[in-house]
């Protein structure tokens, strides 16, 4: 079903630590129209009396939140997503002002896609196994002196980014011949080609395996696979595989 370009994306915050956190998260989301929230893993459970004490009039952003163990889970029907971060180094990837990735966005709803943009812990952001799985990165040009910022600070500067752009022309949809994967199906695909490069003894020596994995992942996530591509690519590895166990 598609997504009309003026309709938030989703925010999915990964393993907050702090529910007042969460709750002034979900009150920067609905000062600009966003109700998408999803939880991965929140440290201290769910629901938390102390979010709901922060939202300040946002507690039906905290009920409607979804919350998943993982970070597939909860952006599984997203085909694109954005990672709030820094550049990162070990991973290559698309990088965005928060004004690029929001039209960037608007564009790619208008054509039909769902979007998430991916937040970090509070503690020390997201993990590069989590920078890994989303497409492109976001970064806000803050004080290099001083850049870090709060969860519902870094909530807030998207959705008021999104708010702004409300106002100017809408994109021009562009359709695909074919639907996008959504991040679910990537993700399966990844863990289908890591589980036969395991048992074929690709992650080899041992303490290498994490950042190969990693790389692999990153790979998926930068190409624009779409269902029909993926579906091939499960194919072909399934044959390679029973043509091995052949002897072919």
């Amino acid at each position: 079903m598609e997504q009309p370009a003026d309709t938030p994306p989703a925010m999915i915050l990964v393993r907050p630590q702090m529910g007042e956190n969460i709750g002034a998260a979900a009150r920067a989301m609905l000062n600009f129209g966003f109700t998408d929230m999803r939880l991965v893993a929140p440290r201290d459970g769910w629901p938390n009396p102390r979010a709901e004490a922060l939202a300040s009039g946002a507690v039906a952003v905290l009920e409607g939140a979804k919350v998943a163990p993982t970070l597939p889970e909860a952006a599984g029907d997203c085909s694109f997503t954005f990672a709030t971060t820094a550049r990162s180094r070990e991973l290559t990837k698309p990088v965005f002002t928060p004004e690029e990735a929001v039209a960037e966005a608007r564009a790619r709803m208008a054509a039909g896609e769902r979007i998430g943009f991916i937040f970090g812990p509070e503690r020390a952001g997201l993990e590069n196994d989590d920078v890994a799985q989303a497409n492109a990165i976001v970064t806000v040009p803050v004080n290099p002196a001083f850049a870090s910022l709060n969860l519902a600070q870094c909530v807030l500067l998207v959705a008021y980014e999104w708010r702004r752009q409300a106002d100017l022309p809408p994109p021009a949809p562009e359709r695909a011949a074919e639907p996008p994967a959504t991040a679910l199906e990537v993700e399966r695909w990844a863990e289908h080609l890591n589980d036969r490069l395991d048992d074929a003894g690709f992650f080899f020596p041992p303490e290498k395996a994490p950042h190969m994995r990693r790389s692999l992942r990153n790979l998926w996530s930068r190409m624009p696979l779409q269902k029909a591509d993926v579906q091939l690519l499960h194919g072909a590895l399934r044959q390679l595989v029973r043509g091995r166990s052949q002897g072919g």
